[in-house]
C-alpha cells in the first residue's frame, strides 16, 4: 500500500480549492504499488530534475501537482494553479526548452519545494 503524504504548504493548498477540485487532484494521481518504478513514473508524469533531486508533476485540469517518490511513498511538495507556473516563467525569463527542463534550472523554483520540503511530517 502507497502513503500519500502531503507537506504543510501543500495540504494547505490542497485544502483551499473546491471538494469537487479536490477530488478531481487526487484521482489523477492515482499511483499504485506496481507505478513506483522511474520508468513507468516518467511516461506517466513531467520529471523535474536538479542537485540530485527528482520531482513529478502530475497536470490535473488547471492545477499542477509537484511530488517525489521517497522510501516507496508519495510525497507531494507542491499544489499549484498552471497560471501561477505560467506567471512565474514568464517573470523569471526563463529560456524556452519546456516547462520541464526551465523549471529544473530555476533556483526560485526548487527553494519553493524545498520551502514546502520543510514542513513535510511523516508519521
Amino acid at each position: 500500500m502507497i502513503q500519500i503524504v502531503f507537506n504543510d504548504i501543500s495540504a494547505a493548498e490542497l485544502s483551499h480549492l473546491p471538494t469537487q477540485v479536490q477530488f478531481h487532484l487526487l484521482e489523477a494521481l492515482n499511483i499504485q504499488p506496481a507505478d513506483i518504478d522511474e520508468t513507468i513514473l516518467a511516461k506517466r508524469y513531467g520529471v523535474l530534475e536538479r542537485g540530485g533531486k527528482k520531482l513529478y508533476r502530475c497536470r490535473a485540469g488547471d492545477h499542477r501537482i509537484y511530488f517525489a517518490v521517497v522510501d516507496g511513498n508519495v510525497s507531494v511538495h507542491r499544489v499549484l494553479h498552471k497560471n501561477t507556473l505560467t506567471d512565474f516563467l514568464f517573470r523569471s525569463n526563463l529560456p524556452g526548452g519546456g516547462e520541464d527542463e526551465a523549471l529544473s534550472q530555476s533556483k526560485s523554483f526548487w527553494h519553493l519545494i524545498d520551502e514546502g520540503a520543510k514542513t513535510l511530517k511523516v508519521a
